[in-house]
């Protein structure tokens, strides 16, 4: 399924309470080249969790991830965000480009895997927050820079996870990612249906433990995730990362929504023909 981000007019998906995101970001993608520096042959050519690619072939998307993320980032830096995604197919291009680097060993993805990360690092290192505040394209258009960074974020922690659970590795659970990773999530699938043109507008309440967080979505033609005000009941409740594991479609999701308020969660499936 192709998807036309909105580039004009304001951000799509705005996500409040996020500073300055590097952090996170980098550690994620370093904590993962160290695992991957400890596979064997036969670990990398291991099934992950997306559909017939091997470790090594999420791994050399995450490579062209890199790479796009910081032409993105560097581009909004300048002034000048790019418009790269309309007409992207989230499912078709990363299993074309995948599909491409079948020559490469997995020591030469390894390398340009970690290449590409500390390129990444350098580039969002000591930004201020007028710089994080610059629009940068993401999947759902132009959005602040640190907004795109969470996307990023969450890609990437998703497949992090796609890799390690398949191989019987621990996975590593830091409480700054996962309430950055969430904020974002929540906001994602209903952004979809935004940037189709979708009039509906809806709202719903998250209450995660582990770490503690309580959030909003106010979905419309734009969406905004926002700290949740009171104690009133929540759709989605459960620990940080069962949710999105769930809201990144790894697994069920279970709500308390009612049938006509459940599109709200399912953009991100059907993106991803996933439903």
């Amino acid at each position: 399924m192709q998807i036309w981000p909105r580039y004009d007019g304001p951000p799509i998906l705005e996500v409040d309470e996020v500073g300055d995101p590097s952090a996170a970001l980098i550690r994620q993608r370093r904590r993962l080249v160290n695992t991957l520096t400890k596979l064997d042959e036969s670990q990398w050519e291991a099934p992950s969790r997306c559909d017939a690619w091997t470790v090594r072939d999420v791994i050399a998307h995450l490579v062209g991830t890199d790479e796009y993320w910081a032409l993105s980032f560097s581009s909004a830096l300048r002034g000048e965000p790019t418009r790269f995604l309309t007409g992207f197919d989230p499912v078709a291009t990363p299993a074309s480009m995948v599909n491409r680097t079948r020559a490469q060993t997995p020591r030469e993805v390894l390398a340009s895997f970690e290449t590409n990360v500390e390129n990444l690092g350098e580039i969002v290192d000591g930004l201020d927050a007028g710089q994080w505040s610059m629009p940068a394209e993401a999947p759902p258009g132009h959005v602040e820079l640190r907004v795109a960074a969470l996307h990023a974020l969450w890609d990437a922690w998703v497949h992090e996870r796609d890799v390690m659970i398949p191989l019987g590795l621990p996975v590593d659970e830091e409480a700054d990612e996962l309430e950055l990773i969430l904020r974002y999530a929540v906001g994602l699938g209903a952004s979809f249906y935004a940037m189709a043109g979708s009039a509906q507008t809806g709202s719903f309440v998250v209450q995660a433990t582990d770490p503690s967080l309580r959030l909003e979505l106010h979905a419309g033609s734009t969406v905004r995730v926002t700290d949740a005000a009171g104690s009133g009941d929540a759709a989605l409740t459960g620990r940080a990362a069962d949710l999105i594991e769930a809201l990144s479609y790894r697994c069920p999701l279970e709500h308390a929504l009612a049938d006509d308020e459940a599109w709200m969660l399912r953009g991100l499936g059907e993106v991803f023909e996933k439903v």
